[in-house]
């Protein structure tokens, strides 16, 4: 009841505030309507408390009613209560106090270790990929994703005790020493081909520029002579890194992104503020769908300036800009306040969230509203719809088969079993199960009684479900059998027909389980089609010089 007292004298107190603020500015229609509105929110808020039937948690309550109406603005502004605080302080820094592993749901809702991070102190304890956590500090947290996470922060130097048991069943006790973990934007970057430096980016947090520029220099001196800068599932981060890293290949002084908001303080210009660190390396930038935010403007840059060339598929198209502000009782709310336009003067914002369907959805923006924009050497460019590549590369998705066993998780079950199975594997890249892992993960497939059926199957059942309460499943039954024995191939033919997709997936699980995070990516470049077209441009001096120039 305490509670509730003081969120109602809070929300007294701002409607006073607002009620001041009515009375002070000129034409204040509109802050009458806030205040009416406050108004009734006010007495309802009190009136559900005090008269509903059940007990209600008047901070839960609360919650709900501001996050529905932030739902109806953008999906970037977000109010922080104050237990999520740290997590919002994670995602702009990329620190936190941790074991230092990615923990999830598998297998029916275990709480397993995913991914312990190389020199952790998860890894250091002897944390291993496939661990299940039973309970932490004696607090039983099996089947509970949500406690497990949250007992598994806290301050640095501390120590927890857990309880784990290991892919082949032995369960056994260790102590983890928490510590301030950073997560590195830049995980991985080594030289290809002789002289291509690569360069994974998967984050803009405050030291996103200096690790950039870091690896850079690291292999400048080993013979770099390109780059390749990946940008691929990089969902942003802070705009004054996106400023920092595109001032590493554009010279001083020039414009990066202007923030334009309903605001004049909003309104700002952003410029390189010092000498760049290479204005003449051949660059190559790697994008996708899920290259977003800060992505896009590095991306949105280079190509404005003729500075490099894209590669891959076109990006989000997230236009929009946060800023965090501190609310009463030690909550946050990050609120979109501004869009942001790249030097050609384009947005590249690809949904109109003041814009929606009848069914209260959002669209992307039509083509036909659309506008042409030139770069600085006069090549077409186009506003609206996040950053299209110079060169596209097609999405190659894996078959629905492979799909379902992802989804089932079945190559991560398989190798908590074969762990000790595997010989130690020296050479990630080059390296590749033999065959007769195939036929082990076949009848292993089989022990599990995994039964693979396609969409049209589903469909099947429906249909004839639907038959049998029309009464005329005896006419359908016959044909369904015969179809359903069609479409569900046995095992072996599956197996046998995606081996390649198969043994790919299972050596990626081996290599993950001895060389974790940057094992993935040295194995996922192997055969990486956007890596192998950049390195094919980048490799061809005449091509990526027309790239950059206008078509005739």
């Amino acid at each position: 009841m305490k509670t509730s007292k003081k969120l109602f004298a809070l929300l007294i107190t701002l409607f006073l505030a607002v009620s001041l603020l009515a009375f002070q500015r000129p034409g204040n229609d509109k802050y009458f309507e806030i205040l009416k509105n406050l108004d009734i929110f006010a007495t309802l808020y009190k009136e559900v408390n005090n008269n509903y039937v059940d007990d209600l948690n008047p901070n839960a309550l609360m919650k709900v009613g501001i996050e529905s109406m932030l739902e109806t603005l953008d999906p970037y502004t977000v109010y922080y209560s104050e237990d999520e605080i740290e997590d919002a302080r994670t995602e702009n820094t990329g620190e936190y106090g941790g074991i230092g592993a990615v923990i999830g749901e598998k297998d029916g809702g275990r709480v397993m270790v995913i991914l312990p991070d190389k020199d952790s102190p998860a890894e250091r304890a002897g944390l291993q990929r496939g661990d299940e956590i039973l309970s932490i500090n004696g607090i039983e947290v099996q089947g509970n994703y949500e406690r497990a996470a949250s007992q598994l922060r806290g301050q640095a130097n501390s120590v927890i005790e857990l309880m784990v048991k290991s892919p082949n069943g032995a369960s056994r006790t260790i102590e983890v020493q928490l510590d301030k973990i950073t997560v590195p934007s830049v995980p991985y970057s080594e030289l290809l081909e002789g002289d291509i430096a690569y360069i994974k980016l998967t984050g803009f947090t405050a030291t996103a520029s200096s690790e950039v520029r870091s690896a850079l220099r690291d292999l400048k001196k080993q013979g770099a002579n390109r780059v390749m800068l990946d940008l691929r599932d990089n969902g942003g981060g802070l705009l004054s890194e996106a400023v920092n890293v595109s001032n590493l290949f554009i010279p001083k002084n020039e414009l990066v992104v202007t923030t334009k908001g309903k605001l004049e303080e909003m309104n700002s210009s952003y410029k390189t503020p010092r000498t760049s660190f290479d204005e003449d390396i051949p660059v190559a930038i790697l994008i996708n769908e899920k290259s977003a935010s800060a992505s896009e403007i590095v991306a949105g840059v280079m190509q404005d300036y003729d500075r490099g060339i894209l590669v891959g598929r076109k990006s989000f198209g997230k236009g929009l800009v946060q800023r965090t502000m501190p609310l009463s009782y030690n909550t946050q709310l990050k609120v979109t306040i501004a869009k942001y336009y790249i030097p050609s003067n384009r947005s590249i914002q690809a949904i109109d969230y003041t814009n929606r369907n009848p069914d209260g959805s959002v669209g992307k923006i039509s083509d036909a509203l659309k506008t042409a924009f030139k770069t600085k050497g006069g090549r077409t460019v186009y506003d609206g719809g996040g950053i299209d590549p110079d060169f596209l590369v097609e999405e190659e998705e894996l078959s629905p088969f492979t799909q379902a066993l992802l989804k089932e998780d079945m190559f991560f079950l398989f190798g908590n079993d074969y762990l000790e199975e595997v010989q130690t594997i020296k050479e990630v890249k080059n390296f590749l199960l033999e065959e007769v892992w195939l036929r082990t993960f076949e009848q292993w497939l089989r022990q599990k009684n995994f039964k693979y059926e396609t969409e049209v199957t589903d469909e099947l059942k429906t249909i004839a479900s639907w038959a049998e309460r029309e009464g005329q499943s005896a006419l359908l039954k016959n044909l369904l059998s015969e179809l359903e024995k069609e479409l569900n191939q046995e095992l072996p033919e599956l197996v046998a027909k995606h081996k390649d997709e198969l043994l790919n997936q299972l050596t990626l699980e081996f290599v993950t389980r001895q060389h974790l995070n940057i094992g993935q990516i040295k194995r996922a470049l192997h055969e990486d089609k956007e890596v192998q077209k950049a390195m094919e441009i980048l490799g061809d001096e005449k091509r990526y010089q027309e790239a950059l120039r206008p078509k005739q």
